[in-house]
């Protein structure tokens, strides 16, 4: 009987082992090549970038206010429109201030002529004293002719007499005649119509009804967004009443709040990038650490916390970094107050910790005008008055330092 014949060794098990054993030396190798590659990326990226998404897009929110007490007649815009600087936004019923500076136009016309009549007074003080003058010579005359021949008998003692008194009226009249031009004098010296003080005190008075004229309309101090309207037709508005506000968004930031631990190398005018939650990592933007904030989120907070209470427990703080924006791609790729940002802050380049921040300022002369157009207003209110007086008032107040003319020795 034959023996049974063994069956050949199967070739399987070694097959599945050289496949999993290259499947293994895969796996480490693509881990080593992901653990360099990391490496290399912290060395050279990772370790130079702090990074944040609890970041906002913050601007300027302009309040806009009235400066007077009136009754709202037109509302000009409305939340979401665009206004451009110096546009109309709200309107004052201007009637009782348009009153006020008819009143102070026509107190200044007439205090101008009444200044007129100053300076004109000057040549009539003028007149008088010389012509005092000329009645103190022939006084005087009269008493040296009376003198020569009173020896001979052919003047009596009661014309001497009266001669005498003659004179010494002459000169009271001459010294009452000079007091009244050095008075007179003393209101016109060395001003013109224009700048005196009675014209200048009521040129202040037109200056300040003018202005509250046009303080009813309420302009634009910047160019930007309407938001926050609350005002309505026929509403009372008081001084300080928040009417609603321009927000300019092309002069937006970023505040991104690090953790404090992320503040150790990080500094002023160090480069950033960002991205917006609402156009997504397609859109970058590129801008710079600008500022620090003076504290903590919770330092500020309505309600900060009481670290030195017993139940204290350890938070890590965040501190608001301020990030400016490229205006050019903020104009491209326009952004909106409180939208969510993803902040990347390269800290390689070191300045200094928490550097001082650039000053900057904010202005607006949308106001400037109006103080214009008073000046040009008085300016011709005084011009209409002063008449052609005005340039007589020039030579007048010139002459104020020469002295009134002396009175004559007297005779006794």
């Amino acid at each position: 009987m034959s023996t049974p014949q063994q069956p050949a060794a199967n070739p399987q098990p070694n097959a599945t082992n050289g496949k999993r054993k290259r499947m293994m030396t895969l796996l480490v190798l693509v881990i080593v090549i992901a653990a360099i590659a990391y490496g290399l990326y912290y060395f050279l990226v990772a370790r130079f970038t702090e990074s944040t998404d609890d970041a906002y897009v913050n601007g300027n929110v302009v309040q806009i206010t009235p400066q007077v007490t009136g009754t709202v007649i037109a509302v000009n815009a409305d939340d979401t429109q665009t206004v451009k600087i110096g546009d109309s936004l709200v309107e004052l019923d201007p009637a009782d201030s348009r009153i006020a500076l008819q009143q102070a136009e026509a107190n200044l016309g007439q205090t101008v002529r009444q200044v007129r009549g100053l300076f004109a007074d000057d040549s009539q003080y003028q007149a008088q004293v010389a012509q005092r003058q000329s009645d103190l010579s022939r006084a005087q005359d009269d008493l040296r002719r009376r003198m020569e021949v009173a020896q001979t008998g052919a003047v009596s003692q009661e014309e001497i007499s009266h001669a005498r008194d003659a004179v010494k009226s002459a000169e009271a009249a001459l010294e009452a005649a000079q007091q009244q031009l050095a008075a007179n004098r003393a209101l016109t010296a060395n001003t013109t119509i224009a700048n005196h003080p009675n014209v200048m005190a009521a040129a202040a008075k037109v200056r300040d009804a003018y202005l509250a004229n046009a303080r009813n309309t309420l302009p634009a101090p910047v160019t930007g967004y309407v938001a926050k309207r609350s005002v309505q037709v026929g509403q009372r508005v008081s001084p300080g009443t928040p009417l609603m506000s321009v927000v300019p968004l092309n002069a937006v930031w970023v505040d991104a709040n690090f953790k404090e631990v992320q503040l150790k190398h990080m500094s002023i005018g160090q480069p950033v990038e960002m991205t917006a939650d609402v156009y997504g990592s397609s859109v970058v933007f590129h801008g710079k650490v600008v500022g620090f904030s003076a504290g903590t989120g919770s330092a500020f907070s309505l309600l900060p916390a009481q670290n030195a209470t017993g139940n204290w427990i350890k938070v890590v703080q965040r501190l608001p970094v301020r990030i400016s924006l490229d205006p050019q791609e903020l104009e491209k790729h326009p952004l909106r107050i409180g939208l969510s940002m993803q902040v990347d802050v390269n800290i390689k380049n070191e300045t200094g910790q928490l550097g001082n921040a650039p000053n900057t300022v904010y202005q607006t002369d949308v106001f400037a005008k109006y103080g214009d157009e008073a000046d040009a207003e008085i300016a011709r209110i005084i011009a209409e008055n002063a008449g052609q007086s005005a340039a007589r008032a020039q030579v007048s107040s010139a002459a104020t330092g020469a002295g009134a003319a002396k009175p004559a020795a007297r005779l006794m």
